[in-house]
């Protein structure tokens, strides 16, 4: 993960760009990777001056459909997670990978457990 550069240089680099050098040659003026000016350039060009922020992004498309996913849980205990992913995208279109949807729900407080009814090394009443 990169380090996190300030503001101001941020500034000079898309300073330094809109006087005529290039993106390539702004970066080795200022220290900072080539694609990271180029990046900065385009986003300035689309409106995007300012930094983005940090950290997670929080949210999830999931969040959207909480109520459908809870109703699939409690209408089928043992639903697995490939048919909650084939239903999402059936019936609301939503593409999430099985990876996602188990992290969504671990999240929730939803777990599964394989616990058999008895252990298998245990032995049965005998009648």
């Amino acid at each position: 993960m990169g380090r996190a550069l300030s503001g101001d240089l941020r500034v000079r680099v898309l300073k330094a760009s809109s006087e005529g050098l290039s993106a390539r040659r702004a970066a080795a003026r200022f220290g900072v990777a080539a694609s990271t000016a180029i990046r900065w350039i385009a986003r300035a060009r689309e409106g995007e001056l300012e930094a983005r922020a940090t950290g997670r992004r929080r949210g999830s498309s999931l969040d959207a459909h909480e109520g459908f996913i809870v109703g699939m849980i409690e209408k089928r205990k043992d639903i697995t997670l490939n048919e909650m992913v084939t239903r999402l995208v059936d019936e609301h279109g939503v593409r999430i990978g099985r990876s996602a949807l188990n992290n969504w729900l671990r999240g929730r407080g939803f777990t599964y457990k394989k616990r058999p009814h008895m252990h298998w090394s245990r032995s049965g009443r005998a009648c």
